[in-house]
């Protein structure tokens, strides 16, 4: 009898609204096709913050509540072996993380002191600046949330798409408008962008998370979000900016790929609401591992993802070429004294990896309004700016914010430590991050006081890379390990030699490096004194790293 032919197997559908794929394919696409998660809202304000946590749906609970910046947050005593075994009920407390929304990283004093006064009277005085220009809170109890929108909202600021796979934050320049080095500020586009689309239904389900950045200056990880643009010169249009798209992190890290075009200030916020029409329409969604915007990129290329962006579909025009800018140098991190193009100074100040305090927040609202300033900026690097000060206050303002613990003469190594929420409050971490962080930055300040170059340490907690670990100098990814008497401990898999602009890679993985949380002093001291004795004249961190034997690297 004959073997019968198998038909060959058909490529499974991707999910793409765009071909005709509208079935939810897993339970996240269930959910947001069952409603549509911004009007989670209504039922938070009339009924959870009525009935309590135990009155709220599942499918509010750990999917619709992100898209108004409400994380569920860990419960205390759940050890980092628990992380991927129990169910994520049985990690939830009954508190919240919550994501205020700061686009362009934008605060004035009004806003500072609303955010310090809800971190004080709600948040059990947590407050901390994040990588992307945000400041977020824990121990949010569901009754107080619609007083707490309240409040925000009465000073301009809200938690709207905070999180969730919609448009998130939109990072800026946090000297945008005061920079002596920028050619354009779109501070106004920016605006517009959030006035326009944050809250637009028809782009609030997207296959996952969008993250943009944009600005003149390279002050922001350009090349790690899903849209950037960042200011270049054209030889014939004059100033403007050049397009990335299609960049990420976390268990997949990639490099967004530039368009080759040259996008007007005129043209920033139609461009920038295509791109995001595409990703709703083209992206993936069967799979949530794969459903960034960086994975259909990867696979149609830059050239074709232009095609479809200047197609009669979305932009309907061509852009103009544009050849490649001259790569930064950098990235600015805009730590210290600084002059604006007023006359006036800014002044930027690194808290000890991000952790601050509605009190710390309070003071510094004192501060500003000593030296006659409205305007507090927060940075992608998790630092803190004071705009406008005059000359002659300076110094007297650079000693009242090294009193409150904001300081603008870092050591190295307080200047370049980042790191993420970690197991003190997230479901996902496996270690401690941020008490781990600040114990370390303070290990290294007596251990290697002369270092004269910074060297980035970026702690996470878990592989998705919120603290970008796989573009610092030293990466420290969190995860159990073997310590020398055989037990499992907090540990971190080591990524070395990552970084942006002229610098961009992604750290190197040697084989097996993996060092327990209680040695990270004794292997980072290690490390760094095998590269200043080593290193050639500016030869950096990384570039030393690259070159280095898997054996110097241990």
């Amino acid at each position: 009898m004959p073997t019968p032919t198998r038909k060959p197997s058909r490529p499974k559908g991707q999910g793409q609204w765009a071909l005709g794929h509208r079935e939810p394919l897993n339970k996240n696409e269930q959910s947001k096709k069952d409603d549509n998660p911004l009007n989670v809202r209504q039922r938070i304000e009339g009924v959870y913050a009525h009935r309590g946590f135990d009155s709220i749906d599942p499918a509010d609970l750990r999917g619709r509540f992100r898209w108004w910046g409400l994380y569920t947050q860990r419960k205390p005593g759940i050890a980092g072996g628990k992380t991927g075994i129990l169910e994520e009920e049985e990690l939830d407390d009954k508190f919240f993380m919550m994501r205020v929304r700061m686009d362009g990283g934008q605060l004035n004093l009004a806003q500072l002191r609303t955010i310090a006064g809800i971190s004080k009277e709600f948040g059990r005085d947590t407050a901390d600046v994040t990588d992307r220009e945000n400041v977020q809170y824990h121990w949010i109890r569901v009754e107080d949330v619609p007083e707490i929108w309240r409040r925000l909202e009465a000073v301009g600021l809200d938690t709207q798409e905070a999180c969730g796979d919609c448009p998130r934050v939109i990072m800026g320049s946090p000297v945008a408008g005061v920079s002596t080095e920028e050619v354009i500020d779109p501070t106004p586009q920016i605006q517009e962008i959030y006035d326009r689309f944050i809250g637009d239904k028809s782009l609030s389900n997207l296959p996952r998370k969008f993250k943009s950045t944009i600005g003149w200056l390279p002050d922001s990880p350009y090349e790690v979000n899903d849209i950037s643009l960042i200011g270049a010169h054209h030889p014939e249009h004059g100033p403007g900016f050049d397009l990335y798209v299609g960049g990420g992190l976390s268990t997949n890290p990639m490099f967004a790929p530039r368009l080759g075009v040259w996008v007007s200030q005129d043209d920033i916020v139609e461009v920038w609401v295509n791109v995001v029409r595409i990703f709703r329409d083209w992206g993936y969604r069967r799979l949530r591992t794969r459903a960034r915007l960086k994975f259909l990129v990867k696979d149609w290329g830059a050239e074709k993802f232009r095609e479809v962006l200047e197609s009669d579909a979305y932009l309907g025009r061509k852009l103009p070429d544009l050849e490649q800018p001259p790569v930064p140098e950098k990235l600015l991190d805009h730590i210290g004294v600084h002059k604006q193009t007023d006359g006036k100074y800014y002044i930027g100040v690194a808290p000890v990896v991000g952790r601050v305090s509605g009190t710390i927040l309070d003071q510094l609202a004192d501060i500003a309004e000593k030296y006659g300033s409205d305007r507090v900026r927060a940075t992608p690097l998790q630092k803190l700016l004071l705009l406008d000060v005059p000359e002659d206050k300076v110094r007297d303002a650079v000693v009242d914010l090294r009193a409150i613990g904001l300081e603008a003469e870092p050591s190295n190594w307080r200047r370049a430590t980042m790191a993420c929420t970690g197991i003190q409050f997230c479901k996902l971490a496996i270690v401690d991050t941020k008490d781990r962080a600040r114990d370390l930055v303070e290990e290294l300040e007596k251990r290697v006081p002369e270092l004269d170059v910074p060297i980035s340490i970026h702690v996470n907690g878990c592989p998705n890379a919120c603290a970008r670990t796989q573009t610092a100098d030293i990466g420290l990814k969190g995860q159990l390990v073997t310590d020398e008497a055989g037990d499992q401990v907090e540990g971190f898999q080591v990524h070395l030699g990552g970084g942006h602009a002229s610098a961009a890679s992604l750290g190197r993985k040697s084989r097996g490096l993996k060092v327990a949380s209680a040695d990270l002093g004794d292997y980072v001291e290690r490390l760094t004194r095998r590269y200043l004795t080593a290193r050639s004249e500016g030869e950096t961190f990384a570039q030393w790293v690259h070159r280095a034997d898997d054996a110097e690297l241990q």
